[in-house]
């Protein structure tokens, strides 16, 4: 039905149009970049977030909104998009919400769970009160020395904070902070900047993953640019379109928003991100002094990755015109295959009708016995010799062993 569709398009025109641009929302300009966009996200969230205004619709609106900016600006795919043809290319349907679970009831945890177990993707986010309170430092930090892992376990929606001290040889050389849960629990890896007041505000963040048998998450700090892999955009591309996942797979591959770490005292935490029980995790901070070799290593394959990426966006352009010619001589091949069928099979009906003698026909049976009863005196008069009848005595002589014996008469005396 064309009207309703286009009730549709200039609703969906009309709802672009309601929408405030993600870049006044954040309050950044458009070439932030991707730390400077998720530090006025966090910022605004904090600020806006339902915890700290339960009665106040207006802050609610504007935390949705924040957050809705925030899922186009963090993207690299969608952020392209919006910036060529504004929120029409964006697709309003797949933004994905991040979910607050200490602020969800009983009944909504199940339900995210439930998904969650299913296979459905939930993203969530650290709890606005964890957050005010590391940002009115009002939380315990823990020692943590390098190479000395500690074991411990955390509540869900819950913190452990961590202190860190290295030395200019330590921040030089680099290092490394990991964690893995060896029950496969889900938990975040935090790193928070110091403020002039004391407080710390969340600056990088690092979700768990499955590695074999534990979950684990780690954060490298090496002097030089390190990069993650977002698999989530590919992810959700895989489903719709396989060849469109294929060349989405690296628009994930972002670098770290902090590369080098100077010396002095820096403050990492674990959040843990069950839905309904705790979580067991150790956690370690080692020197990456010892991983040389591993450094470079890294720095050379990810040098391979970002080129081949470069390449991929090229190829696909080449791919696309190479898949429509492939689409369009398939199409042909099949109706060409389709007409040559159908033109042999007329030839072979035409050619049939005077090569093929036609079927006899046939009659009943009753009619072929009354014919042959028939025909039997005509043939007879004809002059077909016919079996002479022997006398009664001769046929029923009766022979032995095909020998035919011979009765004679005797006198009587």
């Amino acid at each position: 039905m064309p009207t309703p569709k286009v009730k549709s398009d200039r609703a969906v025109s009309e709802d672009a149009r309601e929408r405030k641009d993600p870049y006044e929302v954040l309050g950044v300009l458009r070439n932030a970049t991707d730390q400077e966009i998720k530090s006025a996200y966090r910022r605004m969230a904090l600020k806006y977030h339902p915890d700290k205004n339960a009665n106040d619709p207006k802050a609610a609106d504007m935390f949705t909104e924040v957050t809705f900016s925030y899922t186009i600006l963090s993207d690299p795919e969608k952020r392209r998009q919006f910036d060529t043809a504004g929120f029409n290319a964006v697709d309003s349907e797949n933004q994905d919400l991040e979910l607050d679970l200490s602020s969800l009831g009983a009944v909504n945890t199940m339900f995210a769970a439930l998904f969650s177990k299913l296979g459905v993707p939930i993203k969530t986010t650290v709890s606005a009160t964890i957050l005010e309170e590391a940002l009115n430092g009002v939380v315990t930090i823990h020692s943590l020395p390098l190479g000395q892992p500690v074991c411990r376990k955390v509540d869900k929606q819950c913190a452990h904070f961590y202190s860190v001290t290295i030395t200019e040889e330590d921040a030089q050389a680099g290092f490394i902070c990991r964690v893995h849960s060896n029950d496969k629990s889900k938990f975040k890896l935090l790193y928070f900047d110091q403020e002039e007041n004391g407080g710390l505000s969340l600056a990088l963040q690092e979700e768990s993953s499955k590695a074999g048998k534990v979950t684990s998450a780690g954060m490298y700090f090496f002097g030089f640019p390190v990069y993650k892999l977002d698999q989530t955009a590919s992810s959700v591309a895989a489903g719709k379109d396989p060849d469109a996942a294929f060349f989405k797979k690296l628009d994930g591959f972002q670098p770290c928003e902090i590369t080098e770490l100077k010396a002095g005292t820096h403050f990492f935490a674990v959040y843990g991100d069950n839905f309904f029980k705790s979580v067991s995790y150790n956690i370690e901070v080692l020197c990456a002094s010892s991983f040389a070799q591993e450094k470079e290593s890294l720095r050379a394959v990810e040098a391979q990755i970002l080129t081949k990426r470069a390449e991929l966006s090229k190829f696909e352009v080449e791919y696309k015109e190479v898949l429509a010619q492939f689409t369009e001589m398939t199409s042909r091949y099949a109706q060409e295959m389709k007409t040559i069928d159908a033109l042999l099979k007329q030839r072979n009906e035409i050619h049939s009708s005077y090569t093929t003698a036609p079927p006899l026909k046939r009659s009943s049976s009753k009619s072929k016995t009354k014919t042959a009863s028939k025909d039997a005196p005509k043939e007879a008069k004809e002059g077909s010799p016919l079996r002479e009848k022997r006398p009664a005595r001769e046929r029923s002589k009766k022979k032995w062993f095909n020998i035919p014996l011979k009765v004679e008469k005797r006198n009587k005396c």
